[in-house]
């Protein structure tokens, strides 16, 4: 499926969620390069909420640019396929050798504000990523690497603790909806399983 496709298909959770959304498809609509890094104002991002397979852990990489635990993801830079995206950057960003994509719609969006830094030694302005999630499962017990480019520490958390290591207050918001989301459906698969 088209990312554009994707984002339109979405059906949002909240009102955050459907103006995110309106924004999303008015810049994709008007930007033929939204995939792009070299859109400086905004481009496409693919993020993965990657849990275990009973749903109470969640894989987090402690990254250098935000100074915090959080979720893995990284740009689209031209691939209109957000969830091979956020497969590829959650085992390039953690090591682990395999992961299942609950399903191929999109988890949650968000509209991110990425403050400006340098990278690579080249100044980045603020800009906004327009984020895809994606919900994906792997095994705990994987081995797991650090990927010295972009983090410092990769590491399983207790879902209801992770908020304890996050020290990025803008995605509290955005990974509690998640894990709120994550919750609903972990109840559900438990009580259709008795």
């Amino acid at each position: 499926m088209n990312y554009h496709m994707a984002f339109k298909n979405y059906v949002p959770l909240n009102e955050q969620e459907l103006t995110d959304q309106k924004l999303i498809l008015d810049f994709i609509d008007t930007n033929s390069n939204a995939l792009e890094r070299t859109n400086l104002a905004a481009h496409v991002t693919s993020s993965a909420f990657v849990v275990n397979e009973s749903m109470t852990k969640i894989l987090f990489a402690y990254h250098k640019i935000y100074d915090s635990w959080a979720w893995v993801g990284g740009h689209a830079d031209g691939n209109p396929d957000l969830l091979e995206v956020a497969i590829k950057e959650a085992m390039e960003e953690t090591g682990i050798s395999k992961v299942t994509p609950y399903d191929d719609h999109i988890f949650t969006i968000d509209v991110i504000q990425v403050m400006n830094h340098m990278k690579h030694g080249k100044y980045v302005p603020d800009h906004l990523h327009l984020n895809a999630a994606f919900l994906l499962i792997a095994d705990e017990h994987d081995s797991l690497s650090i990927n010295h480019d972009e983090n410092s520490g990769v590491a399983w958390f207790d879902i209801h603790d992770v908020f304890n290591h996050v020290s990025e207050k803008r995605m509290i918001s955005v990974y509690k909806k998640a894990f709120d989301k994550i919750g609903n459906i972990k109840y559900h698969l438990d009580n259709h399983e008795h």
